[in-house]
């Protein structure tokens, strides 16, 4: 898959610099459909082909640089690429992370209530 588009590239250029920004938007997201691995990119640079964004699903989640060619260059199992979410809508930083701290808070509350089960059980 192709992952910078014509028309993707117009948007970028359409936003512009992001990097003083305390709330930059989404422009777009690209993922490893066999792994955790998600980049949101918040700008563009056509010449070197590099985007700068945020990234989750690695060690850590963390704001970077992250280069369209390698992402392309990527072969997963069953000769898959890292794909574009052809589906994503632009999105701010601080409407993106709180969905995932209260998928986060629903995840540990659910931990919580099977320990308590378990707790239960062996008394």
């Amino acid at each position: 898959m192709k992952l910078m588009t014509k028309a993707l590239e117009k948007r970028f250029v359409q936003v512009g610099d992001q990097s003083e920004k305390e709330n930059p938007t989404f422009i777009a997201k690209f993922f490893d459909p066999v792994g955790s691995a998600t980049w949101y990119a918040t700008e563009y640079d056509p010449h070197t082909n590099i985007c700068n964004g945020y990234v989750t699903g690695l060690a850590f989640d963390e704001w970077g640089s992250f280069s369209i060619t390698e992402l392309e260059s990527i072969v997963r199992p069953f000769g898959l690429g890292i794909e574009r979410d052809i589906h994503f809508n632009e999105i701010s930083y601080q409407d993106l992370v709180p969905q995932k701290s209260r998928k986060r808070k629903v995840e540990l509350q659910g931990l919580k209530v099977s320990k308590t089960q378990e707790n239960d059980q062996e008394r």
